[in-house]
C-alpha cells in the first residue's frame, strides 16, 4: 500500500507508537520515528521529508502544532490521533482536520493517512 513511503509517526504513548509503526511497516511503509517529543520531529523534518505523518496533539514537550503547521506548509496529508481534540490555534489552522479519536485501532488510523494521502494526490493530478 505504501510503496517505502516516508511516514513520520509522532507520538508519546509507546504501546501505540508500536502499534502504528507496526502497521505502517507491515503495509511496505518506512516508518520515521516514533517521535515523543516535537523538537525530535522538527528536527527529522529539518533534513528529511515525508509522504505522510500521524500525529499525537499533546506530547511530553508541548503540543503539535509547529510540526503540523510545517507539514501544511509543504502540502503533506497528516492525521491528528488525539484523545483531547486540536487547541484552538491549531483548530483555526485547518480547514475539516483529519482527526481520529483515541482509542481507535492502529489499522484504522492507518487507513485514515491513506485515504488523506490518496485525495492529495487526486488535487495534484487535476
Amino acid at each position: 500500500m505504501f510503496q517505502a513511503k516516508a511516514i513520520l509517526i509522532v507520538e508519546d504513548e509507546p504501546f501505540v507508537a508500536l502499534e502504528l509503526s507496526d502497521a505502517i511497516t507491515s503495509l511496505g511503509g518506512i516508518v520515521m520515528g516514533p517521535y515523543p517529543l516535537v523538537s525530535e520531529a522538527l528536527a527529522m523534518l529539518e533534513i528529511s521529508v515525508v509522504a505522510g505523518a500521524i500525529l499525537d496533539v499533546q506530547l511530553q514537550d508541548r503540543d503539535i502544532t509547529p510540526v503540523a503547521l510545517h507539514l501544511a506548509g509543504s502540502k503533506t496529508p497528516l492525521v491528528f490521533h488525539t484523545g483531547t481534540g486540536l487547541p484552538p490555534d491549531l483548530a483555526q489552522q485547518f480547514f475539516e482536520p483529519a482527526l481520529v479519536m483515541k482509542p481507535m485501532p492502529a489499522g484504522a488510523v492507518v487507513k485514515r493517512l491513506w485515504d488523506e494521502m490518496q485525495k492529495a494526490s487526486s488535487y495534484t493530478r487535476d
